[in-house]
């Protein structure tokens, strides 16, 4: 799931309201309105920033200085005297950074960065509105508590853990030398991600404030080994281009498609009471469908940002193409043509999927699946539809492995059954991820029970028989803990 982007649903004034009369020419909630201005804003300083503030002619410590400055502007433009809670957070983690034991600087950062969450997540709650979605500080304080402990855990792989414990990702990004303030102010308050993110990982965006982004990158793909002398300089011209194109597409959907069909028509009376099964599983599919472009828009936005400044660039794909997505958050293709539950949802809200994977998934001695569901939920809030999602979420993933690794052997042998095993299992994935997300955009406990009646809890009764009374196969599970460095070097012994 995701950090929430400006939503259509309501609108409290938390920022600047000089763009007050834009707002109201357009019909548009004036958070949101900020929210696009800061963001537009912030895509033409990115373009100046890499132009006029090349690594090639000002140092590093101007580049994080005028990324500092801008982005805790654009906080404060925002969300006004909120924006406190996120300096509050960001100096008390600096704190822990600085006094704290390497041993013990990841639990100590990771616990007062979510628990200052949750209680803004609480706070929130007494202080709007019950069920009212607003583009609040919440969401620049979800990306911040991500950058906060993932740079603390990789603190701690690279000064308080050894080398050979390490598995190869967590030896790449493990950081060795704590960060100076100004690097740490730069690295959680930039422009280019503090009001949309994503979250990213410090020894990547140290390199690119230096120079050494791209480069860094062509190396690890063996660029002169190809044949090639130089290093070239891509320019991320073009995928900054498409991405905006992709942008305005789905700031269009969400003017027209998730007007047209909001969240609050599934609990119109028509829907619950009148219409057939049938007919709510189809409705309901299409009002998910709606409600995707919100996402598409914040978050592709967000990485055209960081494009255009210059930071993003991941290496080179099969053709020889050069790539800019490694902030990607989503891949739009992927998610709309998934075949699988866990397809799906390696595709939507990238980083922060990976964030989790990092801190919780890999490290964490019981129940991983479980518990990497849990920190998702209480990373996002306390609303209960959340608790809803990802408790089914986790019911379903389990169902659909199981499911997966008992039958999707027998439609392998020929590419007719391939295509018709496809064909069903994208139906069936599409209607469950609808079902599964349906709480996380109502939020509330009453409209989600009201739901889930209608549709006869289908999905939790099938996902629990499947469970019960299907065999759970040996290699169906996963390696979980990634390979150590001495783990691989004892097999080469």
């Amino acid at each position: 799931m995701a950090a929430e982007p400006p939503s259509s649903l309501s609108y409290r004034t938390t920022g600047s309201t000089c763009l007050h009369p834009l707002s109201e020419l357009l019909g548009i909630p004036l958070d949101q309105v900020n929210f696009v201005a800061c963001q537009l804003f912030a895509l033409f300083a990115a373009f100046w920033f890499r132009i006029y503030l090349s690594p090639g002619k000002t140092s590093p410590d101007v580049r994080h200085a005028f990324a500092t400055i801008f982005g805790i502007y654009f906080v404060i433009f925002c969300f006004g005297w909120y924006s406190v809670h996120l300096f509050v957070l960001v100096l008390m983690c600096y704190a822990i950074m600085v006094t704290a034991s390497v041993s013990s600087i990841h639990r100590y950062s990771f616990f007062v960065a979510m628990g200052y969450l949750t209680i803004c997540h609480i706070s929130r709650i007494y202080i709007f509105h019950y069920g009212i979605l607003t583009t609040d500080f919440s969401g620049p304080l979800m990306i911040v508590t991500q950058k906060i402990t993932t740079l603390a855990f990789q603190v701690h792989d690279g000064l308080g853990r050894r080398a050979e414990d390490l598995s190869a990702e967590q030896h790449r990004l493990a950081v060795k030398v704590k960060p100076s303030f100004l690097q740490y102010l730069s690295y959680l308050l930039n422009f280019m991600s503090v009001i949309a993110g994503p979250c990213n990982n410090f020894k990547d965006y140290i390199a690119f404030i230096e120079g050494r982004h791209t480069h860094m990158k062509l190396l690890e793909v063996n660029w002169k080994q190809r044949g090639f002398q130089s290093l070239p300089e891509p320019s991320p011209t073009g995928a900054v281009i498409r991405k905006l194109y992709m942008t305005l597409v789905s700031l269009l959907l969400f003017l027209t498609l998730t007007k047209t069909f909001p969240v609050t028509c599934l609990v119109d009376d028509w829907f619950v009471h009148k219409a057939n099964f049938l007919t709510r599983l189809c409705y309901l599919y299409i009002v998910m469908q709606a409600s995707k472009p919100k996402y598409y828009f914040a978050w592709t936005l967000a990485d055209a940002v960081n494009n255009a400044a210059g930071f993003g660039f991941s290496g080179v794909d099969k053709n020889g193409n050069f790539c800019w997505d490694l902030l990607s958050n989503l891949n739009i293709w992927k998610i709309e043509t998934a075949t699988s539950f866990k397809m799906y949802l390696e595709n939507w809200n990238i980083q922060t999927a990976t964030w989790l994977k990092r801190v919780c998934y890999e490290r964490v001695p019981w129940y991983p699946t479980v518990l990497t569901f849990v920190l998702s939920a209480l990373w996002h809030g306390v609303y209960p539809g959340y608790y809803f999602t990802f408790l089914t979420g986790t019911l379903v993933t389990v169902a659909a492995r199981t499911m997966r690794n008992n039958y999707r052997h027998y439609f392998l042998s020929s590419k007719a059954l391939k295509v018709a095993y496809d064909v069903v299992t994208w139906a069936v994935t599409q209607l469950a991820v609808s079902y599964t997300v349906a709480p996380f955009v109502m939020l509330a406990v009453e409209p989600t029970i009201s739901l889930y009646k209608s549709m006869y809890f289908y999905l939790h009764i099938i996902s629990l028989l499947i469970i019960l009374f299907l065999p759970v196969k040996p290699h169906a599970h996963i390696q979980r803990q990634p390979q150590t460095l001495n783990s691989v070097n004892k097999k080469k012994d």
